[in-house]
């Protein structure tokens, strides 16, 4: 599709558009403060990145210094950042005033499948029984690690993205990659499970 778009025929660009839209609306989800999602929809976010991505697309035909799917995500991370400073410091009412009424987008079947990974490799009906309190438990627990370790796992877990993928994105090597999330991991199941010692 690349090769296609290359072209500059805007059917082929729009096609290859249209294959990562739900991509990266998936990425805006998983990093939008609940607060703010209730005030800004993830589908004008995803609309603003494909613009944007659409004006700079020559640009990054002549030189791709990562694959497309990475450069789309680092788009859609710079327009999320912006989006949460500029309500953050413009808007009269502060979001940070407002309580969220609904859970980060990390909160969903995925999550059941990371807790029995964490908790219980063979699961038991005894296990079985506490998975969903366990899902919650990793809602809150995501909430408490900092940046760097929940976009980890979120970019491992939900976005299903390689550890090679990982390593482009945040400039790593491969090992380096995998040594922060098993780390990341590590954290995560010390915040689930306080005192449960290395699996």
């Amino acid at each position: 599709m690349l090769d296609e778009a290359r072209t500059g025929e805007p059917a082929a660009v729009e096609r290859l558009f249209g294959e990562f839209r739900e991509p990266l609306r998936k990425v805006i989800d998983l990093r939008l403060d609940p607060v703010l999602a209730r005030r800004v929809d993830a589908s004008d976010i995803v609309q603003d990145v494909l613009l944007e991505a659409n004006q700079r697309l020559t640009e990054y035909l002549k030189a791709p210094n990562m694959p497309f799917h990475l450069w789309l995500r680092h788009l859609a991370q710079d327009r999320i950042i912006d989006t949460h400073r500029r309500h953050r410091q413009a808007q009269r009412r502060s979001i940070d005033r407002e309580q969220a009424i609904q859970r980060p987008a990390w909160t969903d079947e995925s999550s059941v499948q990371l807790v029995a990974q964490l908790v219980d490799a063979e699961q038991t009906p005894a296990s079985a029984a506490i998975h969903q309190e366990l899902q919650r438990r990793l809602s809150d627990a995501l909430g408490q690690l900092g940046d760097d370790d929940r976009d980890i796992i979120l970019m491992r877990h939900h976005e299903q993205l390689s550890n090679q993928d990982v390593a482009a994105a945040l400039g790593l090597t491969e090992a380096a990659a995998s040594m922060r999330y098993l780390r990341a991991l590590r954290k995560l199941r010390g915040v689930l499970l306080p005192g449960a010692g290395e699996p």
